[in-house]
């Protein structure tokens, strides 16, 4: 009986000062690594460049984290990978523990979703306030229209099984691409299982780009995006009195 084929992914955009130490480091525990190059343009192309250990998909110009997610899923289907991990490449998640979120995505559960706030970890970072704040809104605002108990939306390390993907139709392109992810898998009826990571943060003045880096301006962009994926016609044929209900 052959052995499941796993595939992690890293969206990567200008992560010049990280990606090569990121690498070596998630090359330990999973075979078979993709970065998504979003059109970087510090150096960190040249660097990718210049290994043989990994596989890569670049985009020509930056189109946005949830375009190289996306992207990352298309590359998972069309090569025939059963499960895909998702992790970001700014030291934030823990290599090590690539191989517990593949071990559990076990047959019923269709996406493992890392979580900085299920539980504490020794050496826990503190969050930028912003940031947490803005998470725990639109995190308990996710789990009352979509009947989810999600304790953070936002963690990029997720193991995905690849089959489930056909179910989603994502279209958001930029950093709340997370939240149409959760409207269809909610839609879909998909099973989510929430594994704790640690909450590490090595630069708490991170930019989101543009004007992003404005908390409201983010906020609003967040509820515009979570309206819009809430009111696409799939979706809507499968919720009830804003109660998840099987879909049509």
């Amino acid at each position: 009986m052959s052995s499941p084929r796993w595939l992690t992914a890293l969206p990567v955009y200008n992560e010049v000062k990280y990606v090569s130490g990121v690498l070596d480091e998630v090359k330990r525990y999973c075979k078979e690594v993709l970065v998504v190059d979003d059109g970087s343009t510090d150096g960190t192309s040249e660097l990718l460049a210049s290994r043989t250990d990994i596989r890569i998909a670049k985009h020509d110009e930056n189109k946005g984290y949830g375009a190289a997610l996306l992207t990352a899923f298309a590359y998972a289907k069309q090569h025939g990978f059963e499960m895909l991990v998702t992790i970001d490449c700014d030291g934030q998640h823990e290599p090590k523990r690539i191989p517990l979120f593949f071990e559990s995505c076990v047959p019923g559960v269709d996406i493992v979703s890392g979580s900085r706030y299920l539980r504490q970890f020794a050496g826990d970072t503190p969050p930028p306030e912003q940031r947490r704040r803005i998470n725990e809104q639109v995190t308990a605002e996710l789990n009352n229209r979509l009947g989810l108990k999600l304790t953070d939306a936002f963690c990029g390390f997720k193991c995905y099984r690849v089959s489930s993907l056909e179910k989603l139709d994502i279209q958001e392109a930029g950093y709340a691409m997370p939240l149409e992810v959760w409207v269809q898998v909610a839609a879909a009826g998909l099973s989510v299982i929430e594994l704790p990571v640690p909450l590490i943060y090595l630069d708490e003045k991170r930019s989101f780009g543009g004007v992003l880096d404005d908390a409201q301006t983010r906020l609003q962009y967040y509820h515009l995006t979570l309206d819009r994926a809430m009111a696409a016609p799939s979706v809507r044929n499968s919720f009830c009195m804003g109660n998840v209900c099987t879909a049509e």
